[in-house]
């Protein structure tokens, strides 16, 4: 008893006291298993390239890349997400490197499965936008515009491509209507029955992705504002879930992460599916940038932004730390 009372039950600073307590009672752990590193790999470098706006981040070569692919399962992590950047001489405004069986990021998938087999979750971003001339995410029509339906045919393409490779997990990207089903019935019609897809359900149009345009060297033109989402918006969202889920999708995806916990926690409550969260090379750069100033804790602020988007609701996070983080959890 003291002057203010006894108010048993209403001191929550004893679950506080001590960093075994604090540990002991903790609502969320993140997890090496649920982390997924974002890898680029290059065609045409004999060594790494690194990425001015990502410090830490390269362009791998391929022997770097299944180097960084036996570093993540030595870790503990759970997946690898494989970007290819094809020389700029072998872009085109159909983006045919992207389905050619020996582009960069099918000899990716073959290398890195290769190499770790299925001790690795080996995903691969299933997108035109790193191998078009222009740099959208899909074929363009007469008038200059993203045609939807001729893109899912490319679409089509790329994922029968991408698991005659090896890969185990497609990430249809490009937000196009109908693309899950379309890579469905593709994988489905090819025998790759057993390849998942891991939906980007909620993909934000970003003023965070700046940084990523550096690392798969974009050619945008113009921007994706007719097809990535609007940040205003989150009924849409919940309306794209439930095409994807109903086209067949496996795993959904709320990219950025950071600026859209809402989002992420609303899905993460709709769904039976297991849900991810793209930390995206914005939220990776600012934290570097602010550390490298001396502004903030670089290893707190990691493990507070990644515990953020664990408590929204997210099962699994990709991230450009994953190996980092994985190490220091493990």
């Amino acid at each position: 008893m003291t002057k203010y009372g006894s108010f048993p039950g209403a001191r929550p600073r004893r679950l506080r006291t001590t960093p075994a307590m604090r540990r002991m009672v903790a609502e969320n752990r993140l997890h090496p298993a649920e982390l997924i590193l974002p890898a680029f790999v290059r065609e045409g470098i004999a060594a790494p390239v690194p990425l001015a706006a990502m410090p830490g981040v390269v362009q791998h070569t391929r022997d770097t890349l299944r180097k960084a692919a036996v570093e993540a399962v030595e870790a503990g992590v759970g997946g690898i997400m494989l970007f290819g950047v094809p020389e700029d001489a072998n872009k085109d405004a159909a983006g045919t490197a992207g389905t050619d069986p020996d582009g960069i990021l099918q000899l990716a998938i073959r290398d890195v499965r290769a190499e770790v087999g299925d001790d690795l979750v080996i995903m691969s971003d299933l997108c035109l936008d790193e191998y078009t001339d222009h740099g959208h995410c899909g074929v363009l029509d007469a008038d200059g515009r993203v045609d939807n339906d001729a893109t899912l045919d490319r679409y089509a393409e790329m994922a029968q491509v991408q698991a005659d490779a090896g890969v185990h997990v497609v990430g249809p990207s490009g937000m196009m209507d109908g693309q899950v089903g379309v890579v469905r019935d593709a994988l489905d019609q090819t025998g790759h029955e057993d390849v998942a897809i891991l939906a980007y359900t909620a993909k934000y149009s970003s003023a965070f992705y700046g940084p990523f345009r550096e690392a798969v060297g974009s050619s945008l033109q113009g921007d994706r504002k007719t097809y990535q989402q609007d940040p205003a918006n989150l009924r849409e969202s919940l309306r794209e879930l439930a095409l994807d889920l109903a086209e067949g999708a496996d795993m959904v995806m709320v990219k950025p992460a950071l600026p859209y916990l809402d989002v992420l926690a609303k899905i993460a409550d709709e769904v039976d599916v297991p849900v991810a969260a793209y930390q995206i090379s914005g939220e990776y750069a600012m934290v570097e940038a602010a550390a490298e100033k001396g502004w903030i804790d670089r290893d707190k602020a990691i493990l507070e932004t990644l515990t953020g988007i664990k408590r929204a609701g997210a099962n699994m996070i990709l991230t450009y730390w994953a190996t980092e983080v994985a190490r220091k959890l493990g």
